[in-house]
């Protein structure tokens, strides 16, 4: 099949395993499980479970499994973006083309929102699809990728930047850390799937893909910055041109549009390349890099 083809089918299992794995609105209460819905079905990119299906299916996985990975991965996912949109981070009102969570319900609802996602993600990866092996590897995955060291990690280092200067080393350190790291997740989780059923981690896979995960992941950020200079709203799902209006340190404002521009061309060469020891079976994998630096939202 065509990729289009390909990312459609996987959408539709994703939004299937997010129907089955979040908690029904007629379960009390009813109000937080309405809220938790509104947030992660529906809309979004898809980036991670995408990725996630991608890798999995480089290294033979079961389609079910992927399924629960990429709606854990993705409940990580919006829990982030639930307390990022918050007063007390980045205070925004506009995500995924609609009201965020906080603006829709209430603060207090978005916060239990996050916590509750978070949790739920961690049923989704002990659900029975699952081997113990499996289990194990796949939450040791996400909860580093999600906590202190990871995603968190780098939204600390994020708010803590807001009006001051950061080195271009800085800034990819605090990139790979907020948005990298469940990234790089999402491919070691699908890949990780697959491997355990068939005889265990290939640590040289794994370290190609590791490459892979950090070209792409950095360039998500690059082209995310770009976007907030160059787009409208409308058209990015949320407010466009905040970074800047908030004093938050970006590649633009570092190194400039074209510079840019250049550095995500060559993150993607460096994805390319790092996928090179799979050949054609890599093929999704590598229409997924051109998908995150050539997209318009």
């Amino acid at each position: 099949m065509t990729f289009e083809q390909w990312m459609r089918s996987v959408l539709d299992r994703v939004e299937g395993a997010l129907e089955q794995y979040l908690p029904a609105e007629s379960i009390e209460p009813a109000k937080l499980h309405e809220a938790m819905r509104y947030a992660v079905l529906g809309g979004g990119k898809r980036v991670r479970p995408l990725l996630c299906h991608a890798a999995g299916e480089l290294t033979g996985a079961k389609a079910e499994c992927l399924d629960a990975a990429s709606a854990a991965l993705e409940m990580i996912h919006v829990y982030s973006l639930v307390h990022d949109d918050m007063p007390c981070m980045d205070d925004d009102d506009l995500r995924r083309g609609k009201p965020t969570v906080h603006v829709k319900y209430d603060e207090a609802t978005a916060l239990l929102v996050g916590d509750a996602l978070q949790s739920q993600a961690f049923v989704a990866l002990t659900s029975d699809v699952f081997t113990p092996a499996q289990q194990a590897a796949l939450v040791r995955e996400l909860a580093l990728a999600s906590g202190s060291i990871g995603m968190a990690g780098g939204q600390a280092i994020d708010l803590a930047s807001v009006g001051h200067t950061l080195t271009r080393p800085q800034l990819e350190t605090m990139h790979r850390l907020k948005t990298g790291a469940l990234l790089r997740a999402a491919v070691r989780m699908g890949a990780l799937t697959g491997q355990l059923d068939n005889g265990g981690p290939d640590a040289k896979a794994l370290q190609a893909l590791d490459a892979y995960s950090a070209a792409v992941g950095l360039a998500f950020q690059v082209v995310d910055d770009i976007l907030d200079v160059t787009t409208d709203s409308a058209t990015l799902g949320k407010t466009a041109g905040k970074d800047a209006k908030d004093g938050k340190p970006t590649y633009v404002s570092i190194i400039g549009l074209d510079a840019s521009r250049t550095l995500a061309a060559q993150l993607r060469s460096d994805a390319h390349d790092a996928l090179a020891p799979f050949g054609a079976r890599a093929q999704r994998l590598a229409e997924l890099a051109d998908l995150v630096v050539n997209r318009v939202s």
